[in-house]
Order: C-alpha cells, then sequence, then structure tokens
C-alpha cells in the first residue's frame, strides 16, 4: 500500500488500542464473575467444577487476551481484507472431506455474535456509512456494506472466535464470553467510530462527508393547506402547478401509480384531498354552475375553507339536479323497523314538506353531539342491525329533536352535509365488503361514533389521516371484497371486535379513542405481517432452491447432449445412463462447487472419457481406476454399492458392457429410484411435454414485458368469476431463469404458481390488474368512488339543463 495509507492504518490501530483495552481487560473481569455466577446454578457438580477451573484459570489472562485480540485486529485492519466476511480465517482454509452435523453449541455461538452485532450496527448507522466511504477510499475500492466495515460491531465480532482461543475455554463457557464481550467492548463503540471519522477526515479523506439518508415522506402525510403553502395546488386546479407536480412522479400522480407492495395493514395513505382536488378540476364546469346555491355553506367554517369549499360546490350542484336534495340520502324517509334505534314519538311524524314550509332554527352543535351520545349510550348495550344506515340515525336524531325541541327543529346544513356524505361514504365501503363478513356488523356498530366525530370535526373529509378513518379502514379491511376465507386472520377479527365495542362504550368527543383503537389494531398488524413475511421467505427459499436444480439440470443435461452428439456416438444404453445416473453426478456437482470450480472441469472431462471409452470395440480391457472413481461419485448421489458398481462398469468398459449385471436388471432398479430433485420420483421420459404456448400478440407481450419490470411483493387483483369477484394475491418472487412466478396471500401462505406468459394473457384480457398504491386501502378506493358518485350527480344538472 501507499505510505500514507499505511500511516493513516496504523494511526487507526493505535486509536482501537488506545480505546479498546481497558474494555477487554475488563471483559475478562466480567467473564469471571460471570462464569462463578453460572457454577452456582450448574445443573451438576461436574459442571459447577468445570467452570469454577475456567474462571481461575482466566483471571490472570485479561491484558494478555486483550493485547492478542487488539494484534489480530491490527493485522485484520492494515491488510483491509478479509477470507470470509462470516468465518474466521481457519474456518475458511480448505472444505471439508466429509458431510457432518454440526453441533448444537457451533449454532449457539453464531446466533449470539450475529445477534449482538445486529442490535448494535442500527445505533450507528450514520458513522458507520460515513467510515465505510472513507475505508473505502483507503482500500481503493468500492464502498464496503455495512457488516463488512472496519471497526464495525460486526467486524468486532469476527475477531472474537480467533482471540478467544488463546483462553482454551469450553463451549459453554465461550458463549459466555461472547455476551461480556458485547456488553463491555460495544460501550466505546460510539466513541471508536466518531473518532475513526475524525482521524481520517483531519487527514484530507474525505473530509466534511455527511450521510443524509433518504426518508421518501408517507403519501398520507402531507402539508396543511396554508397561506403560506404556495406550491398546493389550487382547488379549480392550477395547470402550472399540476404540471410541476407531474413533472417530479414518474406517472405523475405523485407516485399513487406505484405497484403495492406492503402487506394488509402497512399500505400508505392516499391523499384525501388530493383525490378531491382532482374530483373538483374535472367537475369544474357544473360546480360553477351552482356556485350561487349555499345550503351547505356552513361546511367552510372553520379549517381548510378552499378544501371544503370544493367539496360543498359538488354537494351544491347535486342538490340542484335533484330538488336541494340528494336522492341516495333523504332527510324525509321513514324509520325503518329493527334497526336498532329507538322509535319517535308522534310529534316527529312531520313531513318533508311541512318541514320545508315552516322551516325552525337550526339545531347547535352542543344539542346535536348530546342527542347522538344518547343514541349511542342506547344502542350501546345491543347489536346493531346489519340493515341499520346513516340515513336511519339521522331519522332517529330529527325524531328525538322534534320531539324535544319542536316539529319544526332542523339540522345544520353543515350537519347535513356531513350526513349526506358519511352516508355515499359508507355505502361504497360495504360495496367493497363481502356480504358474509363479520366486519359489517363491526362497521354498523361504528357508525354513531363516525357520525359524532364527522360532526364534530370540519376537516374529517379533508385531512389525509383521521383517526377514526382509520379505525373504520382497519375493520373494512378485515372483510374486503378480494379476500379468500383462508386469507382472513380469525385472531384479528376478535381483536377488532374488542376494539370495536370498547370504542363503541368510550367515545365522547375525545378524538385520542380512535387514535388508541387503531393504535392496537396497527401493532396486530405488525406482527400478523411478521408472521407472514416469514411464512413468505420459507416459500421463496424453496422457490429459489428449484430454481437453483434447474439451472443445474439444464447445464449438466447441455453437457451430456454435447458429449453424446460426437463421433461415434456412445451405445444407446449408455447415453441413457449417462441422461440418469450421470446427469445426478453433473448436477450435484453444480450446486456444491459451481461452473467455474475445479472439480466441475474434472467431471466434464470425465464425461468425455465415458465416451470416448464406450465408443471403443467390445472387448478391450476395462479402465479400472476410471470406473472406480465413477463409483464413488455415484455414490455421493445416493447410489448403493451395487448399483453404483453396475453403472460405474458400463460407463467405464469399451461397448458399454456388463457381464455381471444385465441391461434388465439395471433399468428396473433405476426406474425404481427416484432422480436428484424429483420429488415425485424419476420423470418419464417418455411422457410428452405440454406443446409451447401460442406467440403473444402486441398487447400480451407489452403486458409480458411489464411484468418483468415489476418489483417482488407486487399484489395483483385476480378474477375468479364472471360476477367480477376478486382475490388478492401477492407476487412474492418469480424466476428470470424458467418465468415461473409464486404468489402467496394475505398470511404469507403459498397459494398458486402461474408462469409469466399466462400472467401477462390474463392481463391483456382484463382477468388480471397490478394493484397500485392509491387503490391499495379499501377506504380510500371508497372516498374515490364517493368522489365520482358526486361528480357524477353534479354533472346531470349540466346535462339537464343544456337537454
Amino acid at each position: 500500500m501507499p505510505p500514507r495509507v499505511s500511516g493513516l492504518l496504523e494511526q487507526l490501530q493505535q486509536l482501537t488500542q488506545q480505546i479498546l483495552l481497558t474494555p477487554l481487560t475488563l471483559t475478562i473481569v466480567e467473564l469471571e464473575r460471570d462464569l462463578m455466577r453460572h457454577a452456582d446454578v450448574a445443573r451438576n457438580s461436574q459442571l459447577q467444577m468445570d467452570l469454577l477451573g475456567q474462571a481461575r484459570h482466566v483471571m490472570p489472562m485479561g491484558e494478555a487476551f486483550a493485547r492478542h485480540y487488539l494484534s489480530l485486529s491490527g493485522r485484520a485492519l492494515t491488510s483491509l481484507h478479509e477470507a470470509d466476511a462470516r468465518l474466521p480465517a481457519d474456518a475458511v482454509a480448505a472444505p471439508a472431506t466429509e458431510l457432518s452435523l454440526v453441533q448444537d453449541i457451533e449454532i449457539d455461538r453464531d446466533i449470539v455474535l450475529a445477534d449482538l452485532a445486529r442490535r448494535e450496527a442500527p445505533r450507528h448507522a450514520s458513522a458507520l456509512h460515513v467510515l465505510s466511504q472513507r475505508m473505502a477510499v483507503l482500500a481503493a475500492r468500492p464502498a464496503y456494506d455495512i457488516e463488512q466495515v472496519p471497526l464495525s460491531p460486526h467486524w468486532l465480532c469476527r475477531r472474537l472466535p480467533q482471540a478467544s482461543s488463546l483462553l482454551d475455554l469450553s463451549a459453554e463457557a465461550s458463549l459466555v464470553l461472547y455476551k461480556a464481550f458485547g456488553r463491555m467492548v460495544f460501550e466505546r463503540q460510539a466513541e471508536l467510530l466518531e473518532r475513526a471519522n475524525s482521524l481520517l477526515a483531519s487527514q484530507g479523506v474525505l473530509p466534511g462527508l455527511v450521510y443524509q439518508p433518504f426518508l421518501p415522506r408517507p403519501a398520507g402525510r402531507r402539508r396543511s393547506a396554508g397561506p403560506a403553502d404556495a406550491d398546493a395546488p389550487s382547488p379549480h386546479g392550477n395547470s402550472a402547478a399540476s404540471g410541476n407536480s407531474a413533472s417530479t412522479s414518474p406517472a405523475g400522480t405523485g407516485g399513487a401509480d406505484r405497484p403495492l407492495t406492503q402487506w394488509q395493514g402497512q399500505a400508505p395513505a392516499s391523499g384525501w384531498r388530493q383525490s378531491l382536488h382532482a374530483a373538483t378540476a374535472d367537475a369544474a364546469a357544473a360546480s360553477a354552475a351552482a356556485a350561487a346555491l349555499q345550503p351547505g355553506q356552513a361546511l367552510n367554517a372553520a379549517v381548510s375553507e378552499e378544501d371544503l369549499a370544493d367539496l360543498q360546490q359538488m354537494l351544491s350542484a347535486a342538490r340542484q339536479t335533484y330538488g336541494n336534495q340528494l336522492p341516495l340520502s333523504s332527510a324525509s324517509l321513514p324509520l325503518q323497523a329493527g334497526n336498532g334505534l329507538p322509535a319517535a314519538g308522534p310529534e316527529a311524524d312531520m313531513s318533508a314538506t311541512q318541514a320545508s314550509a315552516a322551516p325552525g332554527p337550526a339545531l347547535s352543535s352542543p344539542v346535536v353531539n348530546n342527542l347522538l351520545a344518547r343514541l349511542q349510550g342506547l344502542t350501546a348495550a345491543k347489536p346493531a342491525s346489519p340493515g341499520r344506515s346513516i340515513e336511519d340515525i339521522r331519522n332517529a336524531l330529527l325524531a328525538q329533536a322534534r320531539a324535544e325541541h319542536g316539529p319544526a327543529a332542523q339540522l345544520s346544513p353543515r350537519d347535513n352535509d356531513t350526513m349526506d356524505l358519511l352516508g355515499l361514504l359508507y355505502r361504497q365501503i360495504q360495496a367493497h365488503m363481502r356480504s358474509d363478513a363479520s366486519a359489517g356488523e363491526l362497521l354498523t356498530q361504528l357508525q354513531l361514533p363516525v357520525v359524532r366525530a364527522a360532526i364534530s370535526d370540519p376537516g374529517f373529509f379533508v385531512r389525509d389521516e383521521h383517526p377514526a378513518r382509520e379505525l373504520l379502514n382497519a375493520v373494512a379491511e378485515s372483510g374486503a371484497l378480494w379476500l379468500g376465507n383462508e386469507d382472513v386472520d380469525p385472531v384479528l377479527v376478535a381483536k377488532l371486535g374488542q376494539t370495536v365495542h370498547k370504542v363503541v362504550n368510550d367515545y365522547d368527543g375525545d378524538e385520542q379513542v380512535f387514535a388508541n383503537a387503531t393504535e392496537e389494531i396497527q401493532a396486530h398488524y405488525r406482527s400478523a405481517v411478521h408472521k407472514a413475511e416469514l411464512a413468505e421467505r420459507r416459500f421463496i427459499e424453496a422457490a429459489r432452491g428449484k430454481e437453483r436444480l434447474e439451472s443445474a439440470r439444464r447445464v449438466a443435461d447441455k453437457t451430456i447432449q454435447a458429449a453424446c452428439d460426437s463421433e461415434p456416438a456412445p451405445p444407446r444404453f449408455v447415453q441413457n445412463l449417462m441422461r440418469q445416473a450421470w446427469n445426478d453426478v453433473l448436477m450435484l456437482t453444480l450446486l456444491r462447487q459451481g461452473e467455474q470450480s475445479g472439480e466441475w472441469e474434472q467431471q466434464v472431462a470425465a464425461t468425455r472419457q465415458i465416451v470416448a471409452l464406450t465408443t471403443q470395440a467390445a472387448g478391450n480391457p476395462a479402465d479400472e481406476d476410471f470406473g472406480q472413481s465413477l463409483e464413488k461419485a455415484l455414490g455421493q448421489v445416493g447410489y448403493h454399492g451395487e448399483e453404483a458398481g453396475a453403472i460405474a462398469r458400463r460407463l467405464s468398459t469399451p461397448g458399454g458392457e456388463d457381464a455381471i449385471t444385465s441391461r434388465t436388471e439395471l433399468t428396473a432398479r433405476l426406474q425404481a429410484r427416484s432422480r436428484l430433485g424429483d420429488q415425485g420420483g424419476r420423470q418419464d421420459e417418455a411422457v410428452e411435454r405440454p406443446a409451447p404456448p401460442p406467440a403473444r400478440n402486441t398487447t400480451e407481450e407489452s403486458c409480458y414485458q411489464q411484468l418483468r419490470e415489476l418489483p417482488f411483493g407486487t399484489w395483483f387483483d385476480f378474477h375468479t368469476n364472471q360476477q367480477g369477484d376478486t382475490r388478492r394475491l401477492r407476487m412474492s418472487w418469480f424466476s428470470q431463469l424458467t418465468d415461473n412466478a409464486l404468489f402467496v396471500n394475505a398470511r404469507g401462505q403459498k397459494v398458486a404458481e402461474h408462469t409469466m406468459d399466462s400472467l401477462a394473457r390474463l392481463m391483456a384480457s382484463g382477468q388480471l390488474r397490478i394493484v397500485n398504491e392509491s387503490q391499495g386501502r379499501l377506504i380510500d378506493r371508497a372516498w374515490q368512488a364517493t368522489l365520482r358518485t358526486l361528480r357524477s350527480l353534479a354533472g346531470r344538472g349540466g346535462n339537464k339543463e343544456s337537454a
């Protein structure tokens, strides 16, 4: 290395010694104490004596151990490379000559060391990233991975097994040493990294380097509209701002068209304010015609006036068309029997015509809240009727209000707007849910608390994240239309029931009740996602193993086919033996050693030698040494003594003849055993393979290319029948070699495997759809459908007038 680099590494070595010498010495003191404590609770007297003896043995070796560890660290630091990032140097020396089971204590050692480093590294992420760049400059190489950075927790742990050999500890005592090392040495880890970075920066190695991680802003957390928010789009759609916004996103939607890859309960929330602006921009002409009407003017009070004005304009346009009253939610509808709400008295039987003819004062917000609180208390003790709607709640509210405040009592325009919007939103949520889902009953129970929250908060429909809406989404997604019966988590359903019951009983205007309930559900989601990821990982590893096996099979087939195509070709029976038995040997060599290894070159040479021997005239002497090597290789893939000897004689004898075992007997033995990698028995070569699929058309080819560019974890909606029912599955992994794709459900369980070709054809025919982030959450889809409904109703007014 250049003299300057060597000098810097020596300074780092001295710095390491200065900081870690005392902690390493104290590690032995801590080890002695720990061994004494373990001896006190030893399971037998022999183990107790061993532990006490080792405690006395290590007591005077503290400084010697520290010096030995620092010496090893210094040599590794000045070399700036290691044979293997995960194993000590002596474990990488030579390949094992025989297979054996790994002792439990070896597994425990690796687990303890990995766990120590894994817990410590995230605490120093910034310092490690900066140090990885600076050390890479010294080593003249790309930046180190976090596990490879010199002086990192992983790097320090890798020195420990070799340094502990000086102490001559038992396996159990070594584990105690590792834990003591973690407690004592990692206390100085932050100081070590900070001073190492300062030293290199002062010596001119990337001075001023700062690590600033990229933290993407969640889609659901956006700035509130305000006077200083100049970049926010106007409620009527500023074309310049819209163009600038679109230019920063590939799809022009702020990333909403990105494929959804998060698990259920972790999908990013879409911006309700942004969806509202998009809807009102498309309906600007219809909204302008209704600007003079102000039945919901009170909705604009308090916060986000521009956003709420957009929403009010659509409601005004819709009401203008239908006689100042939305067709989907009428305040004059009679109470439905059996809805779980108290019946109204005779004073409340006033028709809508009479009420509008003699309108009374609007009920104030405290009065409405008190009436709803009483309704909530009356219905909390008994289950809500499955058919109860927001309209039923409004009718019951009006009936109670007219009974107490006179027959002319009315809701304020703002409260009417809120009830109309909630009615539309609830209808869309229910349209996206299975009819047999228990979540429907839970949503009905939440109606009254949600109505109270929406009436109390003017920004309920424009805040990008509202605790009440988050709880609605969590409940609704447990019964989503695209979930199969096996996708539903019964533990989650029970947890939702408990949480909803608690909200109905406890909510009295405090938004924190919804926030606490949502956090409980999210905690369960996080646990469920962790389990799903573990299950998914097992299936992915199995699929990758199949891919490696298939890749090895193809290379082995190609090698044998090239050898058999020579002139003269070996006998037909010898070719069959090579394609069956010898193919397994080649596959195993590829899987273990790789295609670039010397072992693989030897097996390829042995394949050519088999062809050269068996193409000679029968009667020439066999190559016994070569036959023995073949027999040994066949034994490694599961062939027993007689079978391996018979096959080896055929493959090492001129003409492929064998006087001991007949062809019929050998063929019967081969057919009775499984091939390497065949889980269901040996594949029959005589079985006809399916014909290749027809060529893809232009649309299918475009879909095929799009599918191959998708990230792992993308969610798809599969159409399961002609009625439009869907099943949402996650493409966990697909093979670039075989084009097979692995799909799991919301719980991480393997559901299906498809080829990318078949997926492209389904996608082109409309039977398969990629789920985008804007469509990931059920309540966001319902809100977008609600806005489309309002836009449609508002647009009819313009058409009607023109007609």
